[in-house]
């Protein structure tokens, strides 16, 4: 069976949510038997790949443009997804849902993964917003199987549209933690292990760094730092004044960082923090958990969704709550926490997937 991708700006190694998922899905659907090729936008990608791990890569010329570029992409993956020959399409994410519609005129079976109201994020105007919602909207009514990441987008699709058949609830994944020290690179970050606060994502402003940096201006204490590991896809007012804020208070940017460094960051870190306003079920949050670290989350039904302890959450905007709950992570010896990760696991997930392809051509 052929399945084509789009929606995602590419894999592997490309900063996202969306991109991660479709990293750690698609390689497992290929061991399943499934021939996978994934279109990529071009400007996100420069490794000359055309395959990686059993998965096809095309790359599609697309231009760098906030507003526009994923609708760009995405009409020119279906058009190519039409060419290949595709079984299903598999289109990622609500802009891109725009083009189910065209993809059903083409005669294509379109399965549709919606990864959460992306036009709740701040970085949108109206235009934008008005686009998205329309996406979304598109997606959910005419994509023949609905694919929703948690149970808060499962309810809301419901509720706005009425569409209860053929939705499945299969969430983000996380995989095996890979455990590990990397002296030299802890040295050229002057930080040491357990004395660091951690905070990976992307740098726009529904993720509210801003309000983490805040909240550890307050309690800073010697010897503990707080570590900024990301980077914005578009630098603008928002990333430059957070990274602008960031230094001013002695914290330490990694930029976009994968592999080894990333792993050792998240093995050693004394809490994760993920203080955002939006997000559809954050992979970062996930990882963080496997590897046991004490996380702090902002009390978003997304989060809520993950099921962590009481004490986990603050109140979304918070600052002082969430400067005391980092006060009392620094002022707690270092512990690691085992969570319940089963329902998140990439294998169980790529089965349900599976399933839904299967279901589909049948």
């Amino acid at each position: 069976m052929k399945i084509v991708v789009t929606g995602t700006r590419g894999i592997p190694n490309v900063m996202g949510g969306v991109e991660s998922h479709c990293e750690e899905l698609f390689q497992r659907l290929v061991k399943r038997g499934f021939d996978v090729t994934v279109i990529r936008r071009s400007t996100y990608v420069n490794d000359g790949l055309k395959e990686w791990n059993g998965v096809k890569l095309v790359d599609v010329d697309t231009p760098k443009k906030k507003s526009f570029e994923a609708i760009i992409h995405t009409f020119r993956a279906i058009n190519k997804a039409k060419k290949l020959g595709a079984d299903i399409l598999h289109i990622h994410a609500i802009g891109p849902a725009l083009l189910v519609p065209y993809a059903k005129m083409l005669g294509m079976k379109v399965v549709f993964t919606n990864h959460g109201p992306d036009y709740n994020r701040e970085k949108w105007g109206f235009a934008a917003k008005t686009m998205l919602k329309l996406g979304e909207r598109l997606g959910c009514i005419f994509a023949d199987d609905v694919i929703v990441i948690s149970d808060v987008i499962r309810n809301l699709i419901k509720r706005k549209y009425g569409r209860t058949k053929r939705v499945h609830l299969i969430y983000n994944g996380v995989s095996n933690p890979y455990i590990c020290d990397y002296p030299e690179y802890f040295r050229e970050l002057g930080i040491e292990k357990g004395k660091y606060i951690l905070g990976m994502c992307r740098f726009v402003p529904e993720k509210n760094l801003h309000h983490l940096v805040e909240a550890f201006s307050k309690v800073k204490q010697e010897g503990i730092k707080l570590v900024l590991a990301g980077d914005a896809d578009f630098e603008d007012n928002y990333s430059l004044g957070l990274k602008d804020l960031a230094k001013k208070n002695g914290a330490v940017l990694t930029g976009f960082i994968k592999g080894r460094k990333l792993h050792s960051l998240l093995t050693n870190c004394r809490c994760y923090c993920l203080p955002s306003s939006h997000e559809g079920l954050p992979i970062a949050l996930l990882e963080a958990m496997s590897y046991g670290a004490p996380v702090v989350v902002s009390d978003i039904p997304a989060n809520l969704e993950v099921g962590l302890p009481k004490e986990a959450y603050f109140t979304c905007g918070d600052v002082g709550a969430l400067a005391a709950k980092l006060k009392s992570i620094i002022e707690t010896p270092v512990e690691h926490v085992t969570y319940d990760m089963s329902k998140f696991d990439w294998e169980k997930i790529a089965d349900k997937v599976a399933e839904v392809y299967n279901g589909l051509c049948e």
